[in-house]
C-alpha cells in the first residue's frame, strides 16, 4: 500500500495478461461487478460504455442501504489510465504499465483529496476499508483476465 500526502491510497499488482484485455474489462461498466472487491456493487444501471473520457455510468450500490451513484470518467488514455468519481469527488484510478518480461503492473488508486468532504472519507475509515478491497479487486481482475475463457482455449 502507498499513501500520499495528497489523501490517496494506491496497491498494484502484476497480471500475467496484456494491457488492451485489463483496459476492456475496466472500460466495460457491466463487468465491473466481476471485479468489484468491496463486495457493494448491485449492478450496472447505465453506461455509455466502452467507456472514454467524459463517458458517465451509473451503478447501484449496497452499503446498508442501496442507492445509485452516477460516474464519469475524467482521465483517460487508451489501454494505460481510466479514473473517474462521483458527485462527492472521489476518484477511483487504474494505470496500466506493460512490462519488459511480460503482462502488466496494474495500479488501483482510491483518491478523496478530490472530494468535496475528504474529512468525512476519514471519519468513516472509507481510505482505510478500500486498501483491502482494491487488493480483492485486483486479485478477481486478475483471475479474470489471466485465465482464458473457453472460447480462447481453443
Amino acid at each position: 500500500m502507498k499513501r500520499t500526502k495528497e489523501r490517496s491510497v494506491s496497491v498494484e499488482r502484476l497480471i500475467a495478461a496484456p494491457a488492451e484485455k485489463i483496459f476492456a474489462v475496466l472500460t466495460d461498466p457491466s463487468r465491473h461487478r466481476e471485479i468489484d472487491g468491496s463486495g457493494t456493487l448491485a449492478k450496472l444501471t447505465t453506461s455509455n460504455a466502452p467507456l472514454t473520457l467524459g463517458s458517465t455510468f451509473s451503478m447501484r450500490i449496497k452499503v446498508g442501504i442501496s442507492y445509485t451513484v452516477k460516474n464519469r470518467v475524467l482521465e483517460f488514455e487508451d489501454n494505460r489510465l481510466i479514473a473517474w468519481a462521483h458527485w462527492q469527488g472521489q476518484r477511483w484510478r487504474y494505470e496500466l504499465e506493460p512490462q519488459d518480461g511480460g503482462g502488466t503492473l496494474v495500479r488501483e488508486t482510491f483518491e478523496w483529496g478530490t472530494a468535496k468532504l475528504p474529512r468525512s472519507v476519514e471519519l468513516i475509515g472509507a481510505h482505510r476499508k478500500n486498501v483491502t478491497n482494491m487488493e480483492k479487486t485486483l486479485e478477481r481482475l486478475a483471475a479474470l483476465v489471466e485465465n482464458p475463457s473457453d472460447d480462447e482455449a481453443d
